[in-house]
């Protein structure tokens, strides 16, 4: 395989290039400019980011058969919007060249135990030659959003010919035990399907409050710290997740949405030149409808979502949803076993609230 090489860009420019696509009134000419600096500058993390992948996999895998490791680059829609979040006044407060997650690579562990031993004796007693420039266990220590995982940040080095030229880009490596994956995986599904922000902190505080005292529940289950600001008490806390399932019907819902991604891609395979689908799901009647349009309606789509929502505005327990296809294969591709694993966090959802009478 062929692997891009840089561009010959300073890093000031690269950093130029990220302010001036955040930047609501730069040129054209110099924004066109500055998204190919970008996609240079994202382009040639592939090749460390394979290396960090390959040994990724062949470690854990190594430690357990199940062990699933996956890559990614960051999708030119999230770097911006994270740089957009780091805003301080009308200046940056994160430079393009500094992120530090651009590229990353994950590993999910069959349990918590086995993904401290892999961090233990391959990350920080490990032989790796690059050069570790951060490292936070959310594990230990869980982020107040409910967040849990190990993250390490690498800069890549190589004494290599051809391969000097990557000297120095941050790679992300995160290790996650299975059910802080099906957590984060929930997350994911809840912010597709209603436009939220809940990774980013900047969602609805009923499904926030939710997934707190769900990784709480979890943590419990892995004997590992609880998060900041939530019970330390098994049975209120687990109360307290009886409580917002009931208010957010969290379970009929997500079941309609994995039911509605069933049916939508299923048609999308059936009539490719469908590019749109606005879902209307009746969480109390469990009943869902679809409606597909091709490119050409976009219009008549957006129109008919902005009905539907007016139409239902006051019924809780109706849910109306406008999607792309391509949208649909980004979560896809982010997460293969969507399906499995929304299934899952529901069977370990369920589970706690059984121990509620």
């Amino acid at each position: 395989m062929e692997w891009i090489k840089p561009n010959g860009h300073s890093k000031s420019k690269v950093d130029w290039a990220g302010d001036i696509l955040i930047n609501e009134t730069s040129p054209p000419k110099e924004k066109a400019r500055a998204l190919k600096i970008l996609d240079n500058w994202r382009a040639i993390h592939r090749y460390p980011l394979h290396i960090f992948k390959k040994r990724l996999k062949r470690v854990s895998e190594k430690m357990n058969k199940e062990a699933l490791a996956v890559q990614r680059l960051k999708r030119l829609s999230s770097i911006l919007k994270k740089l957009q979040r780091k805003y301080y006044g009308n200046k940056p407060t994160m430079k393009l060249s500094q992120m530090q997650d651009i590229a990353g690579c994950r590993v999910v562990m069959p349990d918590v135990k086995l993904a401290r031993k892999l961090y233990k004796e391959k990350y920080i007693r490990g032989d790796l030659k690059h050069k570790k420039v951060n490292e936070k266990d959310y594990i230990n220590y869980p982020k107040e959003d409910g967040y849990r995982s190990i993250h390490l940040i690498y800069r890549y080095r190589s004494d290599k010919e051809g391969k000097k030229d990557y000297n120095g880009l941050l790679i992300e490596v995160q290790i996650r035990s299975k059910l802080q994956h099906l957590w984060a995986t929930a997350i994911e599904t809840v912010d597709f399907f209603t436009r939220q922000a809940i990774k980013s902190n900047e969602g609805q505080k009923e499904w926030m409050d939710f997934f707190k005292l769900v990784s709480s529940a979890f943590a419990l289950m892995e004997k590992t710290p609880v998060v900041p600001n939530t019970p330390t008490n098994k049975k209120e806390l687990y109360f307290r997740i009886k409580e917002k399932e009931k208010e957010l019907q969290v379970i009929k819902v997500m079941k309609g949405w994995a039911k509605a991604i069933k049916v939508f891609t299923q048609a999308v395979q059936k009539r490719p030149k469908l590019q749109f689908f606005l879902l209307e799901l009746d969480i109390i009647g469990e009943k869902l409808n679809i409606t597909g349009y091709t490119k050409n309606q976009e219009e008549k789509a957006i129109l008919d979502y902005a009905k539907a929502e007016e139409r239902n505005k006051e019924e809780r327990g109706y849910d109306v949803v406008l999607v792309g296809a391509d949208t649909t294969n980004d979560l896809k591709k982010a997460y293969p076993n969507y399906f499995v694993d929304t299934k899952e966090f529901l069977i370990n959802l369920q589970k706690i609230l059984s121990k509620i009478n």
